[in-house]
């Protein structure tokens, strides 16, 4: 491991009241649960809403902008 990642990693470890090896299995699990996610999005089919998305945002924030007065 390089000196510099190192140095950051006990940093982070002694700022967060927690071992170094703490540090490094919670980002690993994080890490890994953030590829799966991206992994079983990327095979979801994709879904045409026949308008793009962001109109649809803009049509219910004045929606909701009218209602809130």
């Amino acid at each position: 491991m390089p000196d510099t990642l190192h140095e950051r990693l006990r940093r982070y470890a002694r700022e967060n009241d927690c071992s170094m090896r703490a540090v490094v299995i919670t980002v690993l699990e994080r890490e890994l649960a953030h590829w799966e996610w991206r992994k079983h999005m990327a095979q979801r089919p994709e879904t045409d809403l026949g308008v793009e998305a962001a109109a649809l945002l803009m049509e219910e924030r004045a929606r909701r902008d009218s209602e809130i007065g």
